[in-house]
């Protein structure tokens, strides 16, 4: 008997909540990554490169065109979302406070790895020793570097402060110290990102959108402030899709719209608690889609072997460069012992923000599947190095938890 989309498509639901939560109990996995990682990691293996590769027919059973096309709506949803609180949840005002040490932090720690991420593509993924298959077709060799670059830089704000609860530091001197950088640098990512899709054929239309924007964020914010609590909730959701939609429409991407949605709401206005909630629901409800509709992205064409040195380089490019930057941070600024090394690894997190960010590279062909699988590769071998390293040295400097 022949089964009908809506049956495929809820047996596709069951493997994407079930799976993951399953070995991630099982494994006990919880030290190593939170939940989300081990659901990052379930959507590589349920993608064309391993599940599709040793069970072809069943693959093309459970994600038909049909239930991939349903399955992407939910993850649009989902990612929109929650780059929206990630927008909302940046803290500006505690970094202008302490602007001196949080710029020359901020910069070191994303200017670093930049640099590093920028030699290794242009030593191991462009040029005439390089394999063709890492630059997207639509891509100009400055855009892959600055892309590939700006992905070993980036640091996950969300998963950041999942960890940094985890390790009992978010609320912390240090965790908050840790939240200002990372703010910081989730700006210039988001900056630099705009830069990277810059579309010269539609500049009229870019430029026009941000004019409208900012006009617009002026008279949000003030209907904002005049509105209830209950009534922002819903208003920033229609905000969230007109922003986004805006976004696409003049040739950025509708994240970038999702972020800058929430970036220019102030936090206070939500209830914190509710605030929380509505992340921990997004990522508990909804975003295990989206990680199964990125690692249906996967692809391991130039060979598994080719993509896991590529992604061993990176990591090291990432790593390197983040705790190089924070090393040298914490020499100008006169950090204690052990303090920089603490603040690099946790600030190297990538996870989820990475991965929104190289799937709107992918989106727009300025990398190509392959590059993809890589840097995914990447940023969950970076995410599950986090508390492994620095739980170890907290124990050993509990003072520096409750250093300003």
């Amino acid at each position: 008997m022949e089964k009908s989309t809506t049956e495929i498509f809820l047996i596709a639901m069951l493997i994407i909540f079930s799976l993951p939560y399953f070995v991630w109990r099982v494994a006990k996995a919880d030290y190593y990554a939170p939940l989300v990682v081990v659901q990052i990691i379930a959507g590589i293996l349920l993608g064309p490169g391993i599940l599709g590769a040793a069970y072809p027919d069943y693959y093309k059973f459970v994600f038909n065109p049909q239930v991939v096309q349903s399955l992407n709506g939910i993850a649009w949803w989902a990612v929109m979302l929650f780059v929206m609180i990630a927008g909302v949840e940046l803290d500006l005002k505690k970094a202008w406070e302490h602007r001196r040490e949080s710029t020359i932090t901020a910069g070191l720690a994303l200017g670093t790895p930049l640099l590093f991420g920028c030699v290794a593509a242009v030593t191991f993924l462009v040029g005439p020793m390089a394999d063709s298959a890492w630059m997207g077709t639509k891509a100009m060799t400055w855009q892959f570097i600055l892309g590939i670059g700006m992905a070993c830089a980036v640091t996950a704000l969300p998963i950041l402060i999942l960890l940094m609860e985890k390790l009992g530091i978010l609320r912390q001197p240090i965790g908050q110290r840790i939240l200002r950088y990372a703010s910081l640098d989730d700006i210039a990512i988001w900056g630099v990102l705009a830069i990277i899709l810059l579309d010269w054929t539609r500049v009229g239309r870019q430029l026009g959108f941000f004019v409208v924007f900012a006009v617009m964020t002026i008279a949000y914010r003030k209907l904002m402030v005049a509105l209830e609590e209950r009534d922002r909730w819903y208003v920033a959701l229609v905000w969230l899709v007109i922003c986004s939609l805006a976004a696409d429409w003049s040739g950025l991407h509708f994240m970038v719209g999702a972020f800058l949605a929430g970036a220019v709401m102030d936090a206070h206005w939500f209830n914190q608690d509710r605030m929380d909630m509505l992340r921990q629901h997004v990522l508990l409800v909804i975003m295990p889609v989206f990680f199964l509709s990125t690692g249906l992205k996967t692809n391991w064409t130039v060979g598994g072997a080719m993509v896991f040195a590529a992604a061993a380089i990176l990591l090291l490019a990432s790593v390197s460069g983040k705790l190089a930057g924070i090393h040298l941070a914490g020499k100008v600024l006169k950090w204690g012992t052990g303090e920089a090394s603490i603040i690099g690894w946790l600030l190297q997190t990538k996870a989820l923000i990475m991965i929104i960010f190289v799937n709107i590279l992918l989106d727009k062909d300025i990398i190509t599947n392959e590059t993809f699988t890589a840097l995914l590769l990447m940023a969950v071998a970076s995410t599950m190095l986090t508390v492994p390293m620095v739980y170890p040295k907290l124990q050993k400097l509990k003072a520096l938890i409750s250093k300003n």
